[in-house]
């Protein structure tokens, strides 16, 4: 069962609708399509911004790492150590460059692939084992650099994709929280 959902990402209007904060984007559409009139808070204690809230009957915590996108483990590890979490209860949204534009896929474990965000928090949690939602972004052209295509704004077609991507997990959360995570697997990692 998901109790923390992360979304990853950069602080700092700058960094507002690029690639790499995927994430953010995802936990603000959560935010206006699930959770409604609840605010966020920042948490010095988490190094990042809050919002704890129940869906349906099941308390759920969302963060939003303060600490820039290569530091984002000191947040999650603070919040996980703070409630007590184990690694399985745990879901981080990030943007994935192997994946297509808008596709979205879900699964457990793994490495990091080059992702910063994902290094740290394997480094500080001690473990692989969290559960990720990976939002495809696609790989620059040839010739671009990996980290300024990532900081990058998206593109209008682009943005359309993501957030399409999201609300398709956004669809599938409340059976993410529970554990269904077969049959969120069979409807997420299907779709072209």
């Amino acid at each position: 069962m998901i109790k923390l959902i992360v979304g990853l990402g950069n602080p700092g209007q700058e960094y507002n609708k690029t690639r790499h904060n995927a994430g953010f984007l995802f936990l603000d559409q959560l935010q206006n399509e699930l959770v409604k009139a609840e605010s966020w808070s920042y948490e010095a204690k988490f190094q990042g911004r809050v919002l704890t809230t129940f869906i349906d009957t099941d308390k759920l915590i969302l963060l939003q790492p303060q600490t820039f996108m290569n530091r984002s483990g000191l947040s999650v590890a603070a919040i996980a150590r703070f409630y007590r979490l184990e690694c399985e209860q745990i879901l981080v949204v990030h943007d994935e460059l192997d994946l297509s534009i808008g596709a979205i896929r879900l699964k457990k474990g793994g490495g990091h692939a080059g992702h910063n965000g994902l290094k740290d928090i394997i480094s500080c949690l001690g473990s692989k084992e969290f559960y990720r939602l990976r939002i495809g972004i696609s790989r620059p052209k040839p010739g671009i650099k990996v980290a300024n295509y990532v900081l990058s704004k998206l593109g209008k077609k682009e943005s359309e994709l993501v957030d399409l991507a999201i609300l398709q997990g956004i669809s599938q959360i409340k059976k993410i929280m529970a554990g269904d995570f077969s049959s969120v697997m069979n409807v997420l990692n299907q779709k072209q």
